[in-house]
This record gives structure tokens, sequence and C-alpha cells, in this order.
């Protein structure tokens, strides 16, 4: 390769994007609005479940047990209502997540050792929330009816109970279960894919478009040197996004890296050098800024929103749709980062999805310049 004649085209498509400030708002503006959106609106994490209540009880019993209730840092029971009719309403109307209707005499049923049901109601209308909203109350009331228990034994004159089995429950790599903390470093994944896919889906299109292609393939430029180029400003912005969102996430977020940062530095190359190849190959096959734009949302950027591990588990898809999340770069790009940001390892571990993007920057590129040989270049 020629370095002349890569400072050439890398010269060239920098005028382009001087010139063009949509592409680089795209470029700088979409990533920091995505990880500002991402890292303040995008919350995983139930907590603070809007809970109304219906007291027809309304005893010392129920009062200390909707205390207690609203006490936790899971529930904020807001509103106590009349009766359960108006609970029907709050939750109809999505003013309330969750209703609690103690019935009549469920204190005195209490005290005579009676069951003593009460109605709990969970509005299911996201499946997630309610499922884990479902769990929490489920261990409020476990709870509740196990310090009843042993309030009965002890009265009884029995000795103080020890339960047989005790979990000590220790959270690790997450420790505060913020979601933040996997939600800032899995955001860096999809900034590279818009910067370094989406963007160069459009630059060899644009040539195309505007007449210059046959231009450069009758200069004497290498296909190489010609790709080369092209990719350099990209691969520049793209790297200068990613210092940025690391920047952003620890300042704004508090979310640190526990392992090497050279390592990520690593990983984001070979990463961003993947999207670069692949916007590359699908701007050549297109031809076409606006086919070349679609087909770049539809194979780099809801993918790697949808299926690389990141919101939605891979465990919880079908067998055909997990095997598709293997050929998706930023599966393995989000396993680096995670195991970089929250469990602290090293390369002897992360090694593996490290090889398959090389692997995968090796084919694309292979493909691309083949690609752009048989254009005549």
């Amino acid at each position: 390769m020629r370095l002349i004649n890569i400072q050439a085209v890398a010269r060239k498509e920098f005028y382009h994007l001087i010139r063009d400030y949509r592409s680089l708002y795209l470029a700088f503006a979409l990533p920091l609005l995505l990880i500002l959106l991402f890292g303040y609106a995008l919350s995983l994490d139930v907590d603070n479940v809007k809970v109304a209540v219906v007291d027809y009880d309304r005893t010392d019993t129920s009062r200390d047990f909707l205390r207690k209730l609203g006490a936790s840092s899971y529930f904020d029971v807001f509103k106590y209502l009349p009766n359960d009719k108006t609970a029907t309403e709050y939750l109809d109307h999505g003013f309330a997540a969750m209703a609690v209707i103690i019935p009549p005499g469920w204190s005195s049923k209490l005290k005579a050792d009676l069951a003593s049901p009460l109605q709990i109601l969970i509005d299911g209308t996201d499946p997630n929330f309610a499922s884990i909203t479902r769990g929490y109350i489920s261990a409020f009331v476990s709870g509740y009816n196990q310090n009843l228990l042993l309030e009965f034994l002890n009265r009884q004159g029995q000795e103080k109970i020890r339960l047989p089995v005790e979990g000590r429950i220790r959270v690790w790599f997450n420790e505060d279960l913020e979601s933040r903390n996997f939600i800032v470093p899995g955001i860096i994944a999809i900034i590279i894919m818009i910067v370094g896919a989406m963007l160069t889906s459009l630059v060899i299109a644009k040539e195309y478009e505007n007449g210059t292609m046959e231009t450069l393939l009758s200069m004497p430029i290498r296909a190489g040197e010609f790709l080369t180029g092209k990719a350099i400003p990209y691969f520049l912005i793209a790297f200068t996004d990613v210092l940025i969102s690391v920047l952003m996430g620890q300042i704004l977020f508090g979310v640190v890296m526990k392992s090497s940062f050279w390592l990520m530095i690593l990983a984001a190359a070979l990463y961003l050098a993947v999207a670069l190849s692949l916007g590359l190959l699908i701007s050549i096959v297109t031809k076409s800024q606006l086919v070349a734009n679609q087909m770049a949302i539809l194979v780099t950027y809801l993918p790697s929103l949808l299926l690389s591990d990141f919101v939605f588990p891979k465990a919880n898809m079908p067998f055909i749709i997990q095997m598709v999340t293997y050929i998706i770069p930023a599966t393995y790009f989000i396993d680096i980062q995670n195991g970089l940001y929250l469990r602290d390892l090293g390369l002897a571990y992360l090694w593996p999805s490290y090889a398959v993007l090389a692997a995968m920057f090796v084919i694309l590129v292979l493909v691309t310049f083949l690609r752009l040989k048989k254009e005549g270049m």
C-alpha cells in the first residue's frame, strides 16, 4: 500500500464530513444523546411500586402491616382508598401498579390463629415488571408471616426459634443491582455501530450516486488503499465517541471500569474495525444511500440493540434466535464490556470473544476487498 494514496482518500473524506453537517450531527450529537437517554431514562430496576390500599379492617394490626409495606424501598403506599371498586379504577387507569385489599375481620382471624387471606392485585401490562413485583410482595408477605409465627411461639413460652435454613446472600459483580452499571457499557456497542457501520454504509454509495466512482476506478488507487482511506476518518470519530462515552459514564453515572482500560481500548478497536468493514461492504453492495441506510439499520443497529444480550437476555430467546445471536458482533463486544466493567476479568478469560471479533474483521475485510476488486479497482 502507498501511504500517499491513503492520505489523499482520507483527506477527501474528511472534507466531505466537514461540509456535511448532518453526518457530523449523527457522528457526535446522536451518540451523546443516546448515552444520556439510556443512562438516565432506561432503567430495568423495579422499585417504588405505586401501591393503593383498601383497609376494611382498620385495626392496629392492619395499619402495622401497611406501615411496614410502605417502609420497604420497593413499595410506595401513596393512596388509601374507600373501597375495592375505586382500587380497580386506579389499576384500570394506570394510577397504581398494585392494590392491596384487607378484608373486614382480618386481624381477628390472625389472633385466632385462623387463615387470614388478603387480596393483592398487580397490573400485568408489563409482564417483566409484574413478575418482579409479584416476587417482591410474595417475599414481603412471607417475611411478615415468619415474624408472626416467631412471635406466637415466643408467647407460648418456647425458646427463641432459629430457622433451620439461613440463606446468606451476597451479590457479586453488580453489588448495588443498578441496571445502569451494565447499560452504560452496553450502549457503547450501539454507539460504535451507529458511527462505524451506519455512517460508512453511505460513503461509497455516495460516490456511485454522484458519479465520481468511475473516476476513482480509473485512478491508480488499489482497493486496500481506497478502503483504508475511507475508513480512517470514521475510525477516529467513533474512537473519540468511545472515549467520551467512557468519560461520561464515569462522571455522570459513576460507572467505573474494574479491569484494564487498555483491554477495553483493544476491544473497541477490534469491534470498530468490524463495524467499519460491515458498513463499507453494505455501501459497495447497495450503491444507493437510501437502501444502504435502511440495510445498515436492519443489519447492524437493530440486531446490536435487540439480539446482543444487551437489553433482552439470550437465554429467554427461542433456540433459532439464540443461534443468530452468535453472528452478531455486538454479542462479543458486550461480553467483553461486562467482563471488564463488572467482573474484573482479564485477557485469559475474555480471549475467545477477542478472537471471534478478530476473525469477523478478517472475513469482512476479505469479502469487501474482493467485492471492490470485482467492481474494477
